[in-house]
């Protein structure tokens, strides 16, 4: 029990380091055509309420402002409504459906909301156009391994994960996350 314990607070700080990785990750751009970055500190509930009224106001006067669906999906995320997401990051897939960390991004909220097969596809088609996406691979992982317990797939994704970015601190998760996986340890 205890080492089941250890292992599950092992894996939910890796999730949430990884989590945090792709969020910082991705582009904090505002979508109006200043281009300036809107993160000096974090933001506030009510910060984060008026960039979201700031975006749909956007959106509503140009539809198809492909940034501003991404950025939309972004504040979604990172305020974890993942349906509200989904459907943003639709959007800016509708107008330009070949972007791995948009559909990566998409692929995480479809797996918080247990779309786990949605999640695959999205991994799957974001490493087909970048073979060399590290986050896709990496969520492809996680959801074999600890959605659907396919280990052998799983493994196989943080291989391909390996090959891409063999060194830092999340290379050397993905290793332990192998081990624990190879030795039986849930």
């Amino acid at each position: 029990m205890k080492k089941e314990t250890i292992l599950l607070v092992v894996v939910t700080l890796v999730v949430g380091a990884l989590v945090g990785i792709m969020i910082a990750s991705q582009p904090t751009k505002t979508a109006d055509k200043d281009d300036h970055d809107t993160h000096v500190a974090k933001p506030s509930v009510v910060d984060t309420q008026k960039e979201l009224q700031i975006l749909k106001e956007v959106l509503e006067k140009e539809p198809t402002n492909r940034n501003a669906w991404v950025q939309l999906g972004n504040k979604y995320f990172d305020t974890n409504q993942p349906m509200e997401a989904v459907d943003a990051y639709d959007k800016a897939l509708a107008i330009n459906g070949n972007d791995p960390d948009v559909l990566t991004d998409q692929g995480i909220m479809y797996r918080r909301i247990g779309w786990f097969n949605k999640a695959i596809e999205n991994f799957n088609k974001a490493n087909e156009l970048d073979p060399k996406h590290p986050q896709s691979l990496l969520n492809l992982g996680i959801v074999y391994r600890f959605d659907l317990e396919e280990n052998v797939k799983a493994k196989e994704a943080w291989l391909q994960y390996l090959e891409v970015d063999p060194t830092g601190a999340t290379a050397d998760r993905v290793r332990t996350m192998i081990d624990h996986m190879e030795n039986g340890h849930n």
